[in-house]
């Protein structure tokens, strides 16, 4: 995974082991070694002009990560928000495989930005409504301020999860609220299975090579060019073209072949999300659709990788 900079409370594991950006390796020789600096990134290159406007407004800052503010569409203004984030970035330290958290007390606070990428202004978890690190890499934390609160006050409306399947094909941005840095690219294609170390996700989004994200841009929303809308988190990137290493993902297929693609970035769908968010905007693991990972089935998910 893209590792956790400056304030995780975790010091080993995947990417989230120190406090410096993990640049993508490549094979030709850097002019600097990029994971030994926490400078920001150079500017992202231009990129086409999209069908929606994409800006940072509604995306947070983290104090080691990146997320954004979403809502799903039965979410009402008085509901308390949601901020997506990865699973690894939870202050409470890497999930073990099969782990399931809900309903965990928090007092995080997160920047939100305005569309510029300006501070807005500071918002405060009341819990970890969810999070795991098994079939996805994905957070969600229960806001002490409602939708219209945050509106009210900021300015800012909650993203927008979309309901259906991402399509390959399509122009995303990858917008990271840490670096204030966002990443233009394409969606190249679906990973049957992602296995990094002890973890394997399912059917993650692999990004085209323009999104070459680094540490402190894991939670980043993926956001569909056209629609605006949320269709996945980022979460990784093949640093090196290790195999199933930690910090160099490798896909698996049906049939257990591995494949490496070397500096490829990958995120986790999100429309998965949608269905498990009931009245009131409460996490409900219980509601028809809903398949995230409950923490009653953690035992049946410790199956080798590739073979679940």
């Amino acid at each position: 995974m893209n590792k956790p900079l400056v304030g995780a409370v975790f010091t080993t594991l995947l990417l989230g082991a120190t406090a410096i950006p993990a640049a993508a390796i490549t094979n030709e020789a850097p002019t600097a070694d990029k994971r030994t600096t926490a400078t920001k990134p150079v500017a992202a290159t231009k990129a086409k002009v999209n069908a929606k406007a994409v800006t940072y407004a509604g995306t947070v800052a983290l104090s080691n990560c990146s997320g954004s503010v979403v809502r799903v569409p039965n979410s009402q203004p008085t509901d308390k928000a949601l901020v997506l984030s990865n699973g690894h970035c939870l202050e409470t330290g890497f999930p073990g495989p099969g782990q399931v958290i809900v309903n965990r007390a928090s007092t995080r606070s997160f920047t939100l930005l305005n569309a510029s990428g300006g501070n807005a202004g500071t918002v405060r978890a009341s819990k970890i409504a969810y999070g795991t690190m098994t079939d996805t890499d994905v957070s969600l934390y229960e806001l002490t301020s409602t939708y219209r609160d945050i509106e009210t006050r900021y300015g800012i409306k909650a993203l927008d999860l979309d309901a259906a399947h991402p399509q390959a094909g399509r122009a995303i941005t990858v917008a990271s609220g840490y670096w204030k840095r966002m990443y233009k690219c394409n969606i190249d294609g679906f990973a049957y299975r992602l296995k990094e170390g002890r973890w394997t996700w399912k059917d993650s989004v692999r990004y085209t090579q323009p999104c070459q994200v680094i540490g402190g841009t894991s939670g980043s929303p993926v956001i569909d060019d056209q629609t605006g809308k949320v269709v996945a988190v980022n979460n990784t990137i093949n640093e090196s073209g290790q195999r199933c290493t930690d910090n160099n993902p490798c896909e698996v297929d049906e049939n257990g072949n591995v494949t490496v693609r070397n500096s490829i970035g990958y995120a986790q769908q999100t429309y998965i999300v949608v269905p498990c968010v009931g009245a009131g905007n409460k996490i409900d693991l219980n509601r028809p659709g809903c398949t995230l990972p409950k923490p009653a089935a953690a035992a049946k998910h410790r199956t080798p990788a590739g073979r679940n």
